[in-house]
């Protein structure tokens, strides 16, 4: 009987995506600050990138909704304050919280570079808690 391996294995096109994303993307737990032009919400993300990141909250907003951003990096990152727009949102399910994915609008490239560095950092594993 010949054994079977994933390399064999036809995946969702869906599926290859969001494994491609998982991979690009680092494991943290950052408190987010951010607003729209009538509220102000403090929620966290694990989910963060150059492009842009995922806020778990029960009540996300539209998509299109546009929010001021602004979050502590861990270590010695720093502050970043930034604008982005809402792309996605999700009920959340077993595997994902409820929250609403967020791009970037004019992320400097200074923030770009802080962010590419804790991500890079965490996903070698090089990183203190």
């Amino acid at each position: 009987m010949a054994k079977l391996s994933l390399r064999d294995h036809e995946f969702a096109p869906d599926f290859a995506e969001s494994e491609r994303r998982s991979a690009e993307r680092a494991e943290l737990m950052v408190q987010i600050d951010y607003s729209t032009v009538d509220e102000i919400f403090s929620e966290f993300t694990r989910d963060i990138n150059e492009g842009g990141l995922f806020i778990e909250t029960q009540k996300p907003k539209p998509i299109g909704t546009e929010v001021a951003l602004y979050f502590n990096l861990p270590g010695d990152g720093g502050g970043i304050e930034t604008t982005g727009r809402v792309v996605r949102t999700t009920e959340g399910d077993a595997m994902t919280p409820p929250g609403m994915g967020v791009e970037f609008d004019d992320l400097t490239a200074q923030d770009r570079a802080k962010i590419d560095r804790l991500v890079r950092t965490l996903r070698t594993g090089n990183h203190r808690h």
